[in-house]
């Protein structure tokens, strides 16, 4: 993400100012998926607690998700140096924790030190280890601080959007935030109540104190056909992501209400198994290792009528490893998918396979045929696999689909590699290449189709890794950008995994809350919660 940021004031009144016609004050409700395992913001690992610590947290650096630029929070401004290694920022004077706790550069300091504990496993800090050695983090003020890293961490700045800064002396330890809202109650399996921080900091382009909510109620509820129901009823106000189905009922019923924000970041993708110990004959070996057979079936699929028949049109064939809803980092000089079965054909018979009475057989004669696994009960992906079957047929492969509970699934995948072909998909959550790193690296756990190798099985892995390695360390983003586009070149050249779209973030959002502008980033739907208001009405959700 770019270094610079931007004083978006132009944005904020248009966001804001609408605001201004509803009222203060009312509780906003809505649905969490699933139980938050932690309200300590360096230990999240989970959507429910991502959700609660974007909600109370306050952190240095904000990405904003709408512009996708990096925003003042409670650092005024940064630096980094030449090296790369040391970020010294300018803190806001005067601020104070939810319980208040005054706010310095104390607190920053012991929130590196909580963050880089080794002995707390904390994900969110495993994105800044840069190498052998502690971090040292000097407070020459008390609103100054500045944190050097081992070595050179990329993208550091936008890491910060992510680190919700704890109380180094209050005794309410990470219940003290310096978020729009903080944690009020808790019941386990129900709900939890959120209420206004009076000491948050931002203010409105009238000079109002944020956020405009008195609180936020919500329930932990994983069945998405109840939350649904309970938004028609109007016993919530938002959901913040819906399956295409239940929106395209939704739109039917109220179109003012379903939001489409446009194709996001995650992907569906089919890949084929090349790890050497597989229990696979060698002919599908041979098969599957060959840039030419994986090229012939992304373009005998056809993503268009994926998109509208298993999606209902809300999706985007995807180009590759990078959506284009990434503004910054996505290659657009890659060229779009095609659907071509012709050329297919011509690249299959190019490699050495022979088409014969609609069949298609290998040198040695041996038929095409091969066994695609998925995860059962997805609906979605079920409709998406027979239909690559029947696009597969077309140019005489045939192909087997087997659904596995999401546990044996894992397994073949990751143990016993006991499977030809599999159809999946990648959440991302970061904007940033290196958040993608146990994917790409030959070595990383998640490089599915020939994961944890120790040293590279083909050059044009071995030329990712480096590339990989190169645009962590490099200096400028220009330069990241230029390695990175590299990257996504050669998977779509060699196709390890064949990108079949980028499903559209679908969001549902009640005609009472005024100031949504949902969004393909994380949280869609209530990213910018401490603008979101209610109309002036007893009513709730859907208002049906």
């Amino acid at each position: 993400m770019l270094r610079t940021f931007r004083r978006l004031s132009v944005l904020a009144f248009f966001l804001i100012a609408p605001a201004a016609r509803a009222q203060s004050g009312g509780v906003l409700h809505f649905c969490l998926h699933g139980e938050p395992k932690t309200f300590n913001p360096i230990l999240v690992d989970d959507e429910a607690s991502e959700n609660i610590r974007y909600l109370t947290g306050g952190v240095l650096i904000r990405l904003n998700r709408q512009t996708q630029a990096l925003e003042p929070g409670l650092a005024t401004s940064w630096h980094l140096s030449k090296d790369g290694r040391t970020i010294t920022l300018q803190l806001r004077k005067g601020l104070y924790f939810s319980d208040g706790t005054p706010f310095t550069s104390e607190d920053v300091a012991y929130t590196m030190k909580m963050l880089m504990d080794p002995q707390l496993h904390s994900a969110t800090g495993d994105a800044f280890r840069s190498g052998e050695g502690a971090v040292d983090v000097q407070t020459p003020s008390v609103d100054t601080v500045a944190i050097t890293f081992p070595a050179r961490v990329a993208g550091l700045e936008q890491l910060f959007d992510q680190v919700a800064i704890l109380s180094a002396r209050s005794p309410k330890k990470e219940m003290a935030v310096l978020g729009p809202f903080y944690v009020s109650e808790y019941k386990a399996g129900s709900y939890v109540e959120l209420k206004r921080n009076s000491n948050y900091w931002k203010r409105d382009a009238q000079g109002r104190s944020l956020p405009y909510l008195e609180g936020l109620h919500l329930d932990i509820q994983r069945n998405r056909d109840i939350e649904l129901l309970r938004f028609r009823r109007g016993e919530l106000q938002l959901i913040n992501r819906l399956d295409s189905e239940s929106y395209v009922r939704l739109q039917k019923e109220d179109a003012n209400v379903a939001r489409n924000a446009g194709a996001g970041l995650d992907s569906d993708h089919i890949w084929f198994n090349q790890v050497t110990t597989a229990p696979l004959p060698e002919y599908k070996k041979t098969w599957f290792r060959s840039a030419q057979f994986r090229a012939a079936i992304s373009k005998a699929i056809n993503r268009d009528d994926i998109c509208r028949i298993a999606f209902a049109g809300y999706a985007k064939p995807a180009y590759g490893p990078v959506s284009p809803a990434n503004r910054f980092w996505f290659n657009s000089a890659l060229p779009a998918p095609k659907y071509d079965p012709q050329k297919a054909l011509s690249l299959l018979i190019q490699a050495g396979f022979r088409f014969s009475n609609n069949q298609l057989r290998d040198q040695a004669g041996n038929r095409v045929e091969f066994t695609l696994v998925t995860n059962s009960g997805n609906a979605v992906r079920e409709k998406i696999a027979t239909m690559i079957q029947q696009d597969l047929s077309n140019v005489g492969i045939k192909m087997n689909v087997v659904t596995l509970d999401f546990p044996s699934l894992i397994e073949r995948m990751t143990r016993t590699f006991d499977y030809e072909a599999c159809l999946l998909g990648l959440v991302n959550t970061d904007l940033d290449p290196n958040g993608q790193m146990t994917v790409w690296l030959s070595s990383g756990e998640n490089h599915q189709w020939n994961p944890s190798q120790k040293t590279p099985a083909t050059t044009w892995e071995a030329e990712i890794d480096t590339l990989m390695r190169e645009q962590a360390t490099a200096l400028t983003d220009k330069k990241r950008k230029e390695k990175f586009d590299r990257v996504q070149q050669i998977i779509y050249e060699q196709q390890p995994f064949i990108y079949l779209v980028n499903r559209d973030v679908l969001t549902a959002v009640s005609s009472a809350v005024v100031g949504a502008a949902p969004t393909v980033l994380n949280p869609p739907a209530f990213w910018n919660v401490d603008v979101l208001q209610l109309r002036p009405t007893t009513e709730l959700g859907a208002q049906k």
